[in-house]
């Protein structure tokens, strides 16, 4: 049987989620946003999936909790990334020394072709590169090109300006390239 929720923006599920925290709309905001939060959460926290679905977990319980505070006027997705992005720098500030990067371990390369082989080593010193940045660069560089969003929608979600948005993600950038040897994967 189809979800009647469907047919339904987030804006329009959100508020319904508020008013009456309408289990049907938090199950539609979850089949849309869940994977994509988990998949940030991932990322920001340094690939640990436990942690990930815990983040992903505790975000969507803050949404039944928020939900009330939810303003239908302004983009859903915005809102949901700020709180997504609060819950990071909240982690951040409580963790006493940032987290390793764990070595990234390669798959059997015996039966790889050599394409592969070059793709997983490119992708290991990405995310090792990625993993070096400081938080708030990679959170900037993730939600730019991992979630696509704008610069405008990043500096929402951060509450800072444009402009800081551009910096970060242009240092961030730099320093990607600093940790990526050129002609390494050609």
């Amino acid at each position: 049987m189809p979800n009647s929720y469907q047919r339904y923006t987030d804006e329009q599920l959100a508020a319904a989620l508020g008013r009456r925290q309408d289990r049907a709309a938090m199950a539609e905001l979850y089949e849309r946003y869940g994977t994509q939060m988990f998949r940030y959460f991932y990322r920001s926290f340094y690939r640990d999936q436990a942690k990930a679905e815990d983040f992903t977990q505790e975000l969507f319980l803050k949404l039944l909790e928020k939900g009330g505070r939810y303003n239908p006027d302004l983009p859903f997705k915005t809102w949901l990334y700020t709180l997504a992005a609060n819950l990071c720098k909240n982690e951040f500030r409580r963790l006493a020394v940032r987290e390793k990067a764990q070595p990234l371990l390669l798959p059997e390369t015996s039966e790889l072709l050599p394409e592969t082989i070059d793709q997983a080593l490119l992708d290991a010193t990405l995310r090792l590169a990625l993993d070096a940045l400081d938080p708030m660069h990679r959170q900037c560089v993730l939600l730019r090109y991992q979630e696509a969003l704008s610069i405008k929608e990043i500096a929402s979600i951060l509450d800072c300006p444009e402009g800081t948005v551009k910096s970060r993600i242009f240092n961030a950038l730099r320093k990607l390239g600093e940790h990526i040897p050129k002609n390494s994967f050609i």
